[in-house]
């Protein structure tokens, strides 16, 4: 019997359409990285990491259940809520592609150690669905390391400060720029209170 102060379950509930098309997220692939074809449309992904890289060894995911990072890649004329031609875009393609860049410029992490779960998603929900994605899985490279995203600032804007990923894993050009504000034992005190507090949870 549902406790007096429980909630009715409504399928059409935000939250609850949202986990499911998470849920749909997850069953796809994983796919090999990069990915050897382009497809067209916006949506979310999610990365894993299968390698032996000494500081991630909680985090391999052989079974791709633990995702290292997910995003989103919203159509062009998303931010501004124009997205007639929504369905034409490869911006989902375009955003893989680009990670599998960063991580190919880094000294220390190889491209075929990261697989891949992509869903093509109606505009509508993306924002939703990458939210649930990171509140649920709380990746390490979305919630710690953060940069990975990061784009090239562009011509004259090298004034920030290198982020806490490319400090981990150097070799993009382009963040070899920026300000090295503090070292990377620094970022490796985050990263194992981080994992130690995400441990802890995971026993209780």
């Amino acid at each position: 019997m549902n406790s007096v102060d429980e909630k009715p379950y409504n399928p059409l509930d935000y939250d609850n359409l949202t986990m499911n098309l998470v849920r749909e997220l997850m069953s796809r692939g994983p796919y090999a990285l990069p990915l050897p074809e382009p497809f067209i449309g916006p949506g979310v992904y999610a990365l894993f990491y299968k390698g032996d890289f000494e500081h991630y060894a909680s985090l391999r995911s052989t079974k791709a259940d633990q995702p290292i990072y997910v995003g989103k890649a919203e159509p062009p004329g998303g931010r501004k809520g124009i997205v007639e031609n929504a369905d034409m875009a490869r911006s989902l393609h375009k955003r893989i592609k680009e990670h599998c860049a960063s991580i190919s410029s880094t000294k220390n992490l190889r491209i075929e150690d990261f697989m891949c779960r992509y869903l093509v998603v109606v505009p509508l929900w993306i924002t939703m669905a990458e939210r649930f994605l990171i509140e649920h899985y709380r990746p390490v490279w979305n919630l710690c390391l953060d940069g990975f995203g990061n784009h090239h600032p562009g011509k004259h804007r090298f004034d920030g400060d290198l982020s806490s990923w490319d400090l981990m894993h150097p070799g993009r050009q382009w963040a070899e720029k920026l300000n090295k504000d503090r070292a990377v034992d620094q970022v490796l005190v985050s990263l194992r209170e981080f994992l130690a507090t995400a441990a802890a949870k995971k026993l209780k």
